[in-house]
């Protein structure tokens, strides 16, 4: 694959504070990455030195194989950048907006409006390209941002906190176009964001920043697993019927591979029992045989780690949890 933003031991200090520590991260071509973190992680810090809008204090950048410290103005073109507020001028049109930045691009008046005008069409906002951008609302300045930083046709745009102030239904629909044109275009696209259930939606991979370090990087799958430092995988079932033949058979299994097994009932007054059963390696299809042959089997799942418990695992775990992220 290649790569085209590759950072190494990248670290921002203001004074004695440390914004962005040591940070080493490589996105690929027509890949969607999402950084995500808290805000005041360092998320934006890092994308002002990507496009030397600020300077590092020490590591090394490269986007599109050039170092922003010393050809801003190339990868600016190159660049779609979208921040988090972005600025219009409020007293034109969605159209003149566009038609504007394009021209500042050094494209001229008749392709940028027929670009301008195939863009519009593309964020779902033709209708409202005669309307003044002063009329929009969070959803479709958002909208017309994203056309705005596509009007160059960048190999790469990055997203601030894109979906910031948005109503549900508008994120998804920008997730979605989002995602489409990375599909659809070969755009690669970095996204910055604190939701991970939104971008978990879109993103291939994610890396998490916690207090201007990168603590972990990889899909949700990758992610998960790192949470399961013992290595033990957890199936939990529920049966109905004669729960202790099936415990022993359960625990029987103990002889092939090791198993710990805790029991409850379900419900209250129930003759429903639902089992936890820890284990060395993957024996799902085995205990449903069991369970089958013991009881009636209601339900049966492997038990893996969600986006919520990442969200608590990195985010919000503190020091301790950063202490181990790093270790591993």
């Amino acid at each position: 694959m290649e790569s085209v933003i590759e950072l190494h031991r990248l670290t921002k200090k203001y004074d004695e504070y440390t914004a962005v520590n040591q940070l080493d991260l490589t996105i690929y071509r027509g890949e969607v990455f999402g950084l995500l973190g808290p805000n005041g992680a360092g998320k934006t810090t890092t994308i002002l030195m990507m496009l030397g809008l600020t300077e590092r204090t020490d590591g090394e950048v490269k986007v599109l194989g050039l170092d922003p410290n010393h050809h801003a103005i190339t990868i600016k073109s190159k660049v779609g950048y979208m921040p988090d507020d972005i600025g219009f001028y409020d007293d034109r049109t969605a159209l003149d907006n566009l038609v504007y930045t394009a021209k500042l691009n050094g494209i001229k008046e008749k392709q940028a409006r027929q670009q301008a005008e195939q863009l519009l069409a593309r964020v779902g906002l033709s209708e409202a390209a005669q309307k003044k951008v002063s009329a929009f609302s969070r959803g479709m300045r958002q909208r017309l941002g994203l056309a705005d930083v596509l009007i160059k046709q960048p190999e790469i745009i990055i997203l601030d906190e894109p979906t910031l102030g948005i109503d549900p239904e508008g994120v998804r629909e920008l997730l979605e176009l989002i995602s489409q044109l990375s599909k659809e275009e070969g755009i690669t696209v970095l996204l910055s964001s604190h939701h991970l259930h939104q971008v978990q939606q879109v993103c291939d991979r994610v890396g998490l920043f916690v207090k201007g370090e990168l603590v972990a990087c990889g899909n949700i799958e990758q992610l998960s697993n790192t949470l399961n430092q013992d290595n033990h995988i957890t199936v939990e079932l529920e049966v109905h019927g004669d729960s202790n033949t099936l415990s022993a058979a359960l625990e029987a299994l103990d002889q092939v591979v090791s198993v710990q097994l805790s029991s409850q009932p379900a419900k209250a007054n129930s003759s429903t029992t639902a089992f936890s059963v820890r284990c060395t390696e993957d024996i799902t299809s085995t205990i449903a045989k069991l369970a089958t042959e013991h009881a009636e089997l209601i339900k049966i799942h492997r038990l893996s780690y969600g986006l919520d418990d990442i969200y608590h695992r990195y985010f919000e775990g503190g020091e301790t949890h950063e202490t181990a992220a790093k270790a591993k």
